[in-house]
């Protein structure tokens, strides 16, 4: 009876390894300078989503007079005058976010009232809710109870011609010719305006904290302090 030798088996040489490697690293750098790309553009697809939604976030507020400002603006165009020339001179915040609003349960202002327990179903119990509110609104603290996500502030700046170029206003306040036709209205605010736009440009900060202790009228936020916001719009309210 023949004996047939079994062959011992071997493991990987060190050459053979350190080949493997070099070609794993070789795929890896393909893989990501294909699809690293993409990656990138996805992540500055959810940013320009996020910037959409605060930027109509504002435009809307502006011209929209609620059922408990109604004494205190005239039209949509007036709140957005005195809201752009308020926020020019650093006197009154305005801060932008979402917080988990009741369907069933409508404020004096119009808008929900926050959901402030824990838990709950989305679509049901709650919405989120986008909203824009200054500093020194009481509703502002109220919705801060049902938070959701980020808060952001918005410095807001006019924009008025200069050598035929749309430049932000230097200074405070809004120059009622930014066209500088040498026109006049007489009259002061909003209706001494003689142009039928007003052009700005918002610029968005991330507030660092959604404590409310910090943001509240008086406490450690100060707009005077904000550095180099993470965008900024043109925008523009029309009369």
């Amino acid at each position: 009876m023949k004996f047939i030798p079994i062959r011992s088996r071997r493991g990987f040489t060190l050459m053979e390894t350190v080949i493997a490697i070099g070609v794993l690293a070789l795929l890896l750098t393909a893989f990501l300078a294909v699809f690293g790309p993409a990656t990138a553009g996805l992540r500055k697809a959810i940013s320009v989503q996020e910037a959409d939604r605060l930027a109509a976030a504002l435009e809307r507020e502006l011209v929209t007079v609620r059922p408990d400002t109604s004494a205190d603006y005239k039209t949509g165009f007036d709140k957005a005058y005195q809201w752009i020339e308020a926020a020019s001179t650093d006197s009154e915040s305005i801060f932008l976010y979402q917080y988990r609003g009741i369907p069933d349960q409508i404020r004096s202002d119009g808008s929900m009232e926050p959901f402030a327990t824990g838990g709950g179903v989305a679509g049901k119990d709650f919405i989120v809710q986008p909203a824009v509110r200054k500093r020194d609104d009481p509703l502002f603290l109220e919705d801060l109870e049902a938070l959701e996500g980020r808060i952001f502030t918005s410095k807001l700046t006019q924009l008025e011609f200069n050598q035929g170029q749309l430049v932000k206003r230097e200074g405070q306040g809004i120059n009622q010719d930014p066209n500088d036709t040498g026109d006049t209205l007489g009259g002061t605010g909003s209706d001494a305006y003689v142009e039928a736009v007003i052009a700005f440009a918002a610029e968005f900060y991330i507030i660092p904290t959604s404590d409310p202790a910090y943001v509240k009228p008086g406490g450690k936020f100060d707009p005077k302090n904000l550095e180099k916001p993470v965008f900024t719009r043109n925008l523009a309210v029309r009369r």
